[in-house]
Protein backbone atom coordinates (compact mmCIF):
# COMPACT_ATOMS: atom_id res chain seq x y z
CA UNK A 1 0.00 0.00 0.00
CA UNK A 2 2.00 3.49 -1.00
CA UNK A 3 1.33 6.42 1.12
CA UNK A 4 -1.02 9.00 0.50
CA UNK A 5 1.27 11.61 -1.39
CA UNK A 6 3.82 10.03 -2.96
CA UNK A 7 3.91 9.80 -6.39
CA UNK A 8 4.07 6.62 -7.93
CA UNK A 9 6.38 5.67 -11.16
CA UNK A 10 6.74 2.87 -13.75
CA UNK A 11 10.34 2.60 -15.31
CA UNK A 12 10.75 1.68 -18.73
CA UNK A 13 13.65 1.53 -19.86
CA UNK A 14 15.56 -1.63 -21.69
CA UNK A 15 18.66 -1.03 -20.88
CA UNK A 16 20.05 -2.63 -17.97
CA UNK A 17 22.34 0.36 -16.55
CA UNK A 18 20.34 3.24 -17.67
CA UNK A 19 17.48 1.63 -15.75
CA UNK A 20 19.04 1.06 -12.63
CA UNK A 21 20.62 4.88 -12.80
CA UNK A 22 17.14 6.30 -13.01
CA UNK A 23 15.57 4.28 -10.60
CA UNK A 24 18.51 4.93 -8.40
CA UNK A 25 18.06 8.87 -8.88
CA UNK A 26 14.67 8.27 -8.16
CA UNK A 27 14.39 6.78 -4.89
CA UNK A 28 16.28 9.78 -3.88
CA UNK A 29 13.05 11.17 -3.49
CA UNK A 30 11.50 10.88 -0.17
CA UNK A 31 7.96 11.39 -2.30
CA UNK A 32 8.50 9.51 -5.50
CA UNK A 33 7.79 5.58 -5.09
CA UNK A 34 8.95 3.21 -8.08
CA UNK A 35 6.47 0.45 -8.35
CA UNK A 36 8.11 -1.31 -11.04
CA UNK A 37 10.32 -1.44 -14.25
CA UNK A 38 9.66 -2.81 -17.58
CA UNK A 39 11.94 -3.61 -20.32
CA UNK A 40 9.81 -3.19 -23.60
CA UNK A 41 6.64 -1.85 -24.43
CA UNK A 42 4.44 -5.27 -24.24
CA UNK A 43 5.64 -5.40 -20.64
CA UNK A 44 5.28 -1.64 -19.94
CA UNK A 45 1.67 -2.35 -21.33
CA UNK A 46 0.87 -4.66 -19.10
CA UNK A 47 2.41 -3.35 -15.76
CA UNK A 48 0.46 -0.03 -16.09
CA UNK A 49 -2.86 -1.92 -16.51
CA UNK A 50 -1.52 -3.81 -13.00
CA UNK A 51 -0.52 -0.93 -11.10
CA UNK A 52 -1.86 2.18 -12.83
CA UNK A 53 0.86 4.27 -11.74
CA UNK A 54 0.68 8.11 -11.96
CA UNK A 55 3.98 8.63 -14.04
CA UNK A 56 5.40 6.29 -16.18
CA UNK A 57 9.20 7.32 -17.85
CA UNK A 58 8.89 5.64 -21.08
CA UNK A 59 12.10 4.35 -23.07
CA UNK A 60 11.22 5.81 -27.12
CA UNK A 61 13.28 2.62 -28.52
CA UNK A 62 11.82 -0.43 -26.98
CA UNK A 63 12.76 -4.33 -28.65
CA UNK A 64 8.93 -5.09 -29.95
CA UNK A 65 6.71 -2.70 -29.25
CA UNK A 66 8.76 0.58 -29.54
CA UNK A 67 7.25 3.38 -26.84
CA UNK A 68 5.03 5.21 -29.02
CA UNK A 69 2.84 2.21 -29.30
CA UNK A 70 3.03 1.42 -25.70
CA UNK A 71 2.35 5.09 -24.86
CA UNK A 72 -0.55 4.79 -27.59
CA UNK A 73 -1.91 1.32 -25.66
CA UNK A 74 -1.47 2.81 -21.94
CA UNK A 75 -3.39 6.34 -22.56
CA UNK A 76 -6.19 4.53 -24.77
CA UNK A 77 -7.11 1.57 -22.81
CA UNK A 78 -4.43 -0.01 -20.58
CA UNK A 79 -4.39 3.16 -17.80
CA UNK A 80 -5.53 6.32 -19.00
CA UNK A 81 -5.55 8.16 -15.85
CA UNK A 82 -1.32 7.59 -16.16
CA UNK A 83 1.05 10.53 -17.27
CA UNK A 84 3.65 9.52 -19.54
CA UNK A 85 6.70 11.61 -19.40
CA UNK A 86 9.05 10.09 -22.69
CA UNK A 87 12.97 9.56 -21.56
CA UNK A 88 15.09 9.22 -24.58
CA UNK A 89 18.06 10.28 -26.52
CA UNK A 90 16.08 10.68 -29.71
CA UNK A 91 15.84 14.98 -29.72
CA UNK A 92 14.15 15.25 -33.63
CA UNK A 93 11.12 17.15 -34.00
CA UNK A 94 9.45 14.19 -35.24
CA UNK A 95 9.91 12.49 -32.54
CA UNK A 96 8.76 14.81 -30.32
CA UNK A 97 5.34 15.34 -32.20
CA UNK A 98 5.25 11.53 -32.63
CA UNK A 99 5.56 11.08 -28.89
CA UNK A 100 3.03 13.90 -27.82
CA UNK A 101 0.80 12.55 -30.55
CA UNK A 102 0.65 8.75 -29.12
CA UNK A 103 -0.35 10.64 -25.69
CA UNK A 104 2.69 11.56 -23.93
CA UNK A 105 2.74 14.17 -21.58
CA UNK A 106 6.27 14.89 -21.35
CA UNK A 107 9.66 14.43 -23.22
CA UNK A 108 13.10 14.40 -21.45
CA UNK A 109 16.71 13.50 -22.89
CA UNK A 110 18.72 10.92 -21.01
CA UNK A 111 21.13 13.64 -20.16
CA UNK A 112 19.04 15.73 -18.26
CA UNK A 113 20.14 16.75 -14.69
CA UNK A 114 18.07 15.04 -11.55
CA UNK A 115 16.73 18.23 -10.81
CA UNK A 116 15.36 19.28 -14.54
CA UNK A 117 13.77 15.13 -14.11
CA UNK A 118 12.13 16.25 -11.04
CA UNK A 119 10.86 19.03 -12.25
CA UNK A 120 9.32 17.15 -15.26
CA UNK A 121 7.79 14.66 -13.43
CA UNK A 122 6.43 17.25 -10.99
CA UNK A 123 4.35 19.29 -13.96
CA UNK A 124 3.13 16.96 -16.02
CA UNK A 125 2.02 15.04 -12.93
CA UNK A 126 -0.02 18.36 -12.08
CA UNK A 127 -1.61 18.50 -15.49
CA UNK A 128 1.04 20.60 -17.51
CA UNK A 129 2.93 19.29 -20.47
CA UNK A 130 7.21 19.69 -20.55
CA UNK A 131 9.78 19.78 -23.49
CA UNK A 132 13.22 19.84 -22.43
CA UNK A 133 15.27 22.92 -23.46
CA UNK A 134 16.99 20.72 -25.76
CA UNK A 135 13.69 19.97 -28.05
CA UNK A 136 11.97 22.73 -27.26
CA UNK A 137 13.75 25.06 -29.59
CA UNK A 138 13.74 22.46 -32.09
CA UNK A 139 10.03 22.02 -31.50
CA UNK A 140 9.28 26.10 -31.88
CA UNK A 141 10.63 26.21 -35.05
CA UNK A 142 8.94 23.15 -36.96
CA UNK A 143 5.17 25.02 -35.56
CA UNK A 144 4.96 27.46 -38.11
CA UNK A 145 5.04 24.00 -41.04
CA UNK A 146 2.72 22.35 -38.77
CA UNK A 147 0.11 24.93 -38.54
CA UNK A 148 0.29 25.43 -42.18
CA UNK A 149 -0.72 21.59 -42.29
CA UNK A 150 -3.69 21.72 -40.27
CA UNK A 151 -6.87 21.18 -42.06
CA UNK A 152 -9.29 22.17 -40.13
CA UNK A 153 -11.06 26.26 -41.28
CA UNK A 154 -10.21 28.92 -38.99
CA UNK A 155 -14.30 29.37 -38.77
CA UNK A 156 -14.10 26.23 -36.54
CA UNK A 157 -12.05 26.70 -33.86
CA UNK A 158 -14.03 28.23 -31.53
CA UNK A 159 -16.65 24.98 -32.06
CA UNK A 160 -13.65 22.56 -31.26
CA UNK A 161 -12.33 24.80 -28.15
CA UNK A 162 -15.74 23.75 -26.37
CA UNK A 163 -13.91 19.95 -25.30
CA UNK A 164 -10.22 21.17 -25.17
CA UNK A 165 -10.19 24.69 -23.37
CA UNK A 166 -13.39 26.82 -23.26
CA UNK A 167 -11.77 28.80 -20.98
CA UNK A 168 -9.80 30.95 -24.07
CA UNK A 169 -11.00 34.20 -24.65
CA UNK A 170 -11.17 34.91 -28.75
CA UNK A 171 -8.10 37.11 -27.42
CA UNK A 172 -6.16 34.85 -26.27
CA UNK A 173 -6.94 32.35 -29.00
CA UNK A 174 -5.86 34.59 -31.61
CA UNK A 175 -2.65 35.42 -29.53
CA UNK A 176 -1.89 31.72 -29.44
CA UNK A 177 -2.40 30.79 -33.00
CA UNK A 178 -0.11 33.75 -33.58
CA UNK A 179 2.56 32.17 -31.41
CA UNK A 180 2.04 28.88 -33.19
CA UNK A 181 3.18 30.87 -36.44
CA UNK A 182 6.56 31.50 -34.48
CA UNK A 183 5.94 35.16 -33.86
CA UNK A 184 7.87 36.65 -31.18
CA UNK A 185 5.77 38.85 -28.59
CA UNK A 186 6.42 42.13 -30.37
CA UNK A 187 5.44 40.75 -33.70
CA UNK A 188 2.56 39.89 -31.92
CA UNK A 189 1.73 42.82 -30.23
CA UNK A 190 2.57 44.68 -33.49
CA UNK A 191 0.39 42.63 -35.49
CA UNK A 192 -2.52 42.42 -33.09
CA UNK A 193 -1.70 46.78 -32.65
CA UNK A 194 -1.44 46.05 -28.64
CA UNK A 195 1.38 46.95 -26.58
CA UNK A 196 4.18 43.84 -25.51
CA UNK A 197 3.30 44.29 -22.37
CA UNK A 198 -0.37 43.36 -23.09
CA UNK A 199 1.12 40.25 -25.25
CA UNK A 200 2.63 39.15 -22.20
CA UNK A 201 -0.08 39.42 -19.93
CA UNK A 202 -2.13 37.70 -22.49
CA UNK A 203 0.50 35.18 -22.93
CA UNK A 204 0.62 34.61 -19.04
CA UNK A 205 -3.04 33.55 -18.98
CA UNK A 206 -2.99 31.75 -22.01
CA UNK A 207 -0.22 29.36 -19.79
CA UNK A 208 -1.98 29.51 -16.82
CA UNK A 209 -5.17 27.93 -18.33
CA UNK A 210 -3.43 25.14 -20.28
CA UNK A 211 -1.37 24.53 -17.58
CA UNK A 212 2.07 24.54 -19.16
CA UNK A 213 5.12 26.73 -18.11
CA UNK A 214 6.35 28.02 -21.49
CA UNK A 215 5.53 29.29 -25.10
CA UNK A 216 6.51 26.30 -26.49
CA UNK A 217 4.85 24.02 -24.45
CA UNK A 218 1.43 26.07 -25.39
CA UNK A 219 1.59 25.76 -28.53
CA UNK A 220 2.34 22.30 -28.77
CA UNK A 221 -0.35 21.24 -26.47
CA UNK A 222 -2.93 24.13 -28.73
CA UNK A 223 -1.51 21.98 -31.89
CA UNK A 224 -2.71 18.75 -30.02
CA UNK A 225 -5.76 19.08 -28.34
CA UNK A 226 -7.13 21.17 -31.55
CA UNK A 227 -7.49 24.46 -30.44
CA UNK A 228 -5.46 25.76 -33.29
Amino acid sequence: MVEAGKITVLLVEDHHVCRMGIKLLLEQAADIVVLGEATNGEEAVSMAGQMSPDIILMDLGLPGMDGLKATQLIREQASPQSRIVMLTSHTSEDDVFAALSAGAQGYCTKDTDGARLRAAIDVVHNGGVWLDPLVASRVLKALPEMSKMATAPAGNVKGRLSHNSEELSEREIEVLKLVVEGLSNAEIAERLILSPETIKSHLRRIMGKLAVSDRTQAAVKALRSGIV
